[in-house]
């Protein structure tokens, strides 16, 4: 018997600079030709021991004319196989095995077995749909993150092209992100403080005032109004259902607050996280493409998160530019919570189509209260600062992101709203962007070639 071959280990290649980095796939490919030499070599050994099994050698001790004994072991295999099915051969009955008869094997077309397999997928799928509504709200924050991350991979680029670090940058943008919302914070926080503790303070003149007036007084006095609701506050403060009630509804009320806080503290931390590691994540999303389509998935890609990031930042410029020049006006017009109220029209500028216009209507509301020719004054500046932001302003920030027609955008935004709410709102035009893109690039010229 001849000695079987030594299969060879292919070699790994070295890590020199002058040959070929290391590609995704290398190890897989060294595997598949190291098992090829094995398969090759278990064949070669097979075909010797067959060889050396057939060729007769001769005996001392056998008479002339004997059978050898690998040629007699050869012949009885035969009779063997000529008696009967082989073991694992299958038959009309089923499979006949060393250890027992098997049956038929399973009749893919019977109608037991499609509506066994059909439930199981219906299983399935419910499954999965109630596994995404479980996490609906964690997939919310992904999304969140995502489209912060895209909105601020720009900025962290653009100072990595100057020289700095990524992770420098990311640092720079965390700390920018911070210092806007402490500002916030010190512009909206202190006023709400006082205005509720002079409200808290003023409350009983208030009250009294409001007490005095002679149409309350004729009011009480026809109608008995006062000791109606003194009855009723008396029956209401010794319920404990309604005691217990108001009690649940402020602990809810400040589970939701601590709630949005965690959300937020989470995005944050997501936004940093992706940042950090944006270019190796999209390394290894282009990574599980075919390399034919690579080029192009990646040509698409980019310029899709380049409009996405783009339309977030002009977005906020619009906003951050709407909320600076309402403050100016309500200052010179004495309007007050001036600083709240911008912030407030700035949040509302994120809403496409309708946010400015909501803000304009808040600040008309509360200039009416303090002056109704104030609210006249406020609804004639929103009137001539639409114009100005929809045909200059808007068409200066957006020029590099997003075009988008009237019609598609509307659709989107009622879409997105409706699906996701305000955040849906906000991510549908981004969203129609890509996917108009993917159709004048990809959908328009395959069918202009079929």
């Amino acid at each position: 018997m001849k000695p079987l071959p030594r299969p060879r280990l292919p070699r790994l290649p070295r890590r020199r600079q002058d040959r070929t980095p290391y590609r995704p796939g290398d190890a897989m490919r060294q595997w598949r030709a190291f098992q090829e030499q094995q398969r090759d070599a278990l064949k070669a050994s097979n075909r010797f021991e067959s060889d050396d099994a057939k060729t007769p050698t001769p005996q001392a001790d056998s008479p002339t004319g004997a059978t050898p004994a690998p040629i007699a072991e050869q012949k009885a295999t035969d009779d063997v196989r000529d008696a009967g099915p082989r073991p694992d051969e299958p038959t009309a009955e089923g499979v006949e095995t060393a250890y027992g008869f098997v049956g038929k094997p399973i009749n893919r077309a019977s109608p037991i077995y499609i509506g066994f397999m059909g439930a199981i997928g219906v299983a399935l799928a419910y499954g999965l749909v109630h596994l995404i509504t479980r996490l609906s709200t964690t997939l919310t924050v992904l999304l969140v993150a995502f489209f912060l991350t895209l909105a601020l991979n720009p900025i962290v680029e653009s100072l990595t092209r100057r020289g700095l670090r990524r992770s420098w940058a990311v640092g720079v943008v965390c700390l920018g992100l911070v210092a806007v919302f402490a500002l916030l914070a010190l512009l909206v926080v202190p006023p709400l403080v006082d205005e509720t503790t002079q409200l808290g303070n003023n409350a009983p003149k208030i009250v009294d005032d409001f007490l005095a007036q002679q149409w309350v007084k004729d009011l009480d006095q026809d109608y008995d109004v006062s000791a109606k609701i003194q009855e009723q506050v008396q029956k209401r403060v010794t319920d404990g259902a309604f005691v217990s009630q108001v009690f649940g509804g402020v602990l809810g009320a400040g589970k939701v607050v601590a709630s949005g806080l965690f959300q937020a503290f989470t995005i944050l931390i997501l936004t940093l996280y992706f940042l950090a590691s944006f270019p190796r994540v999209k390394q290894g999303a282009y990574a599980m493409v075919p390399a034919s389509r690579r080029p192009r998935f990646i040509s698409l890609s980019e310029e899709i998160m380049r409009r996405t990031g783009s339309y977030a930042i002009g977005q906020v410029l619009v906003a951050t530019f709407n909320a600076g020049c309402s403050w100016i006006m309500m200052t010179i017009l004495g309007i007050p919570y001036a600083a709240v109220l911008a912030v407030v029209v700035g949040f509302l500028g994120l809403i496409p189509m309708v946010g400015a216009t909501l803000g304009a209507v808040l600040v008309a509301i509360v200039a009416f209260f303090v002056e109704p020719q104030k609210a006249i004054i406020v609804a004639i500046y929103y009137l001539i600062y639409q114009q100005l932001e929809n045909y200059v302003i808007v068409p200066r920030i957006m020029q590099r992101t997003v075009s988008v027609p009237g019609a598609v955008t509307v659709v989107a935004a009622l879409a997105g709203g409706t699906l996701l709410g305000v955040l849906g709102a906000l991510l549908a035009i981004p969203v129609a962007a890509g996917l108009l893109l993917l159709y004048e690039e990809v959908l328009v010229p395959r069918q202009a070639h079929h």
